[in-house]
């Protein structure tokens, strides 16, 4: 039993090729974001994600932690969260020490694709309002996740594994994440 963290830049198709290659096993999917919004709620301290990102950084860094040691009691669990978050100031890590040190991931899983590809996929999805990087932008995004996927890791024991979501490749991106799914039920 055990955690995997999925990551990847918006517009690589993370949540696609996981949902997908964890059909038919019993692993439960679930957004960070969603499960801490959820427990917020409860405890009263917020409503929705534009109140609870208006918290006091204390209460934020609280319900961070509240929220880890939720996800890593449920079991087989995969983890759809972001490695990194671009900021006008620089990268923020999506999961700060006090959160992946309480998740225990055995896999972090990164999903990526060429940024050219990444780039013309946010460009077609209208229904998402995405940053305006540009392919370069892209790229750099993807190799700081690759950099603090491996400092995760080294503070966890977990390993690091890239699936590449290349157009039109699904079943292959499935097929290089099945193995780390899998491998959550051997000890």
């Amino acid at each position: 039993m055990g955690v995997i963290v999925v990551t990847g830049i918006p517009g690589v198709g993370k949540t696609t090729v996981m949902q997908k290659a964890a059909e038919g096993m019993d692993i439960k999917f679930v957004t960070f974001g969603t499960v801490m919004i959820e427990i917020a709620k409860k405890l009263g301290w917020a409503n929705d994600r534009d109140e609870m990102r208006k918290l006091p950084i204390e209460k934020q860094r609280e319900l961070q932690i509240k929220t880890a040691e939720e996800v890593a009691k449920m079991g087989n669990v995969i983890v759809d969260t972001h490695c990194t978050i671009k900021t006008p100031q620089g990268y923020m890590p999506g999961l700060p020490e006090w959160v992946i040190t309480k998740l225990k991931p055995k896999t972090i899983v990164i999903v990526e694709a060429d940024p050219e590809e990444i780039y013309n996929r946010r460009q077609k999805d209208k229904t998402r309002k995405r940053d305006p990087d540009s392919i370069e932008e892209i790229a750099e995004h993807q190799q700081i996740n690759r950099a603090i996927a491996m400092a995760y890791a080294a503070l966890t024991g977990a390993t690091v594994k890239i699936v590449q979501n290349h157009d039109n490749a699904l079943d292959e991106a499935v097929k290089q994440a099945e193995p780390v799914l899998k491998g959550l039920y051997e000890e």
